[in-house]
């Protein structure tokens, strides 16, 4: 791997967390904004050579994603929840100020998740993840929607717990 190929590499490792939560801001589909995610990634390498390293690398790289995020658009624009150019500019903005440090609670949120067992991680995977309401939920494990929707409470609260203890326990302020 040549010089440029790590020095792109490195750059977009500590700018990933950011421009994912930005693809995050604007595509609901969680294959869709992985694909976006991955597709922005390669055009970030394979464009790095025009990078103009007087320019934050983070908002160079939104940029790429922007673009990436427009042809998605594009490609989906039939669909009834499509954001115009516009307010994919101003989400780009919004996040170009954003630090690495800034984006540790998705990290964390990421570790936490991982600790999750059984039943736990299921009505995780199919709440937000399949992206199913807590009726569609209930049907499918034998729960109650009520009781779906007050273990989801419990989890989440269990999460928050974990990312606070995990950002206390990293010393960032």
């Amino acid at each position: 791997m040549d010089s440029t190929t790590k020095q792109a590499a490195r750059a977009w490792t500590l700018a990933q967390p950011v421009v994912s939560a930005f693809i995050a801001s604007l595509v609901q589909n969680l294959r869709d904004r992985d694909d976006v995610l991955q597709e922005t990634a390669v055009a970030v390498i394979e464009s790095f050579d025009r990078y103009d390293p007087a320019r934050p690398f983070n908002a160079w790289a939104i940029g790429v994603a922007r673009n990436q995020i427009g042809l998605y658009l594009r490609r989906r624009g039939r669909d009834r929840l499509v954001f115009d150019a516009e307010a994919v500019d101003q989400l780009a903005v919004a996040f170009e100020g954003v630090s690495p440090e800034e984006t540790q609670p998705l990290d964390h949120l990421r570790d936490c998740l991982q600790l999750l067992e059984g039943r736990s991680r299921e009505l995780c995977e199919l709440r937000y993840r399949q992206d199913l309401k807590p009726a569609s939920i209930a049907e499918r494990v034998g729960m109650s929607a009520n009781s779906v929707a007050k273990a989801l409470q419990r989890i989440r609260e269990q999460l928050r717990l974990c990312i606070e203890r995990k950002h206390a326990a990293t010393g960032v302020t």
